[in-house]
């Protein structure tokens, strides 16, 4: 009995099923009422999620989310005019099945990153890849790899995730280069993945943003607005918020000087 229970450890270490490895002596000791199946479905059922836990801290790590958001964190009494319902509806992910866009408007500190990075993390946890990167980043990322005639691998990095969040559009505006390269992932991402773009500006601002373009931000608009859902944010900053709360305790906090 000792050599078969130390070669079904040995075995299951050289398979990698650490969970069934962790939970097997606890199941032998509690199984005395049960069959052999429902052991072995307990044991399957262990190391399924265990697998499932990693694969979604993996992927989230991968995502490189600035900070950790989620929809159940967003304050919607804050924002009492957006549309909770359309939000809800992004949650079950068909966005991303269908490669659709989402697109948040508002001025800063309103919470289109939280929201961008909350439906972000939905689809991660169901199991889509995600990568998160604010536009001046991307495309200062691009202009580096186009020096180092490395494009095409840089490309890539923002083409091939299934969800990509491009935070912070029209917050510093870009030269001819930058806005262009901008358009070349907007193309490259069209029907073929999920894209949330994030902006400050409105849709008349855009051709400012890109370089004064406003023919190449005809052409960004159309992909983008395509099969895109727009949520327009009208609403007090948070920031701006917690500033006030924090002023209005501070006399009280510092004795009333």
């Amino acid at each position: 009995m000792s050599l078969v229970y130390e070669r079904v450890h040995d075995n299951l270490q050289r398979l990698d099923l650490r969970s069934i490895h962790e939970a097997l002596d606890g199941h032998l000791e509690r199984s005395q009422d049960k069959s052999f199946m429902d052991v072995l479905d307990a044991l399957l059922a262990d190391e399924v999620e265990t697998r499932r836990v990693r694969a979604v801290e993996t992927r989230m790590r991968t995502a490189g989310f600035p900070v950790a958001k989620t929809l159940d964190t967003y304050d919607f009494t804050f924002q009492p005019a957006i549309d909770r319902k359309a939000v809800e509806d992004l949650r079950a992910l068909r966005w991303v099945h269908n490669a659709e866009n989402i697109l948040l408007l508002g001025p800063p500190g309103v919470g289109k990153s939280h929201l961008a990075i909350g439906l972000a993390v939905e689809a991660v946890r169901a199991g889509a890849s995600a990568y998160y990167t604010t536009a001046a980043s991307m495309v200062a990322q691009l202009k580096q790899a186009t020096r180092r005639d490395g494009l095409e691998a840089r490309l890539r990095r923002y083409v091939r995730p299934r969800v990509l969040v491009m935070d912070e559009i029209g917050y510093l505006p870009m030269d001819a280069e930058a806005a262009h390269l901008f358009f070349q992932v907007v193309t490259k991402r069209y029907e073929q993945g999920a894209t949330i773009y994030t902006s400050n500006k409105a849709f008349s601002e855009w051709g400012e943003v890109l370089g004064g373009d406003a023919v190449l931000a005809s052409a960004v608009l159309d992909r983008l607005l395509h099969h895109c859902t727009v949520l327009n944010i009208k609403g007090e900053s948070y920031r701006l918020r917690n500033r006030r709360r924090l002023g209005a305790k501070a006399p009280e906090n510092e004795g009333g000087r």
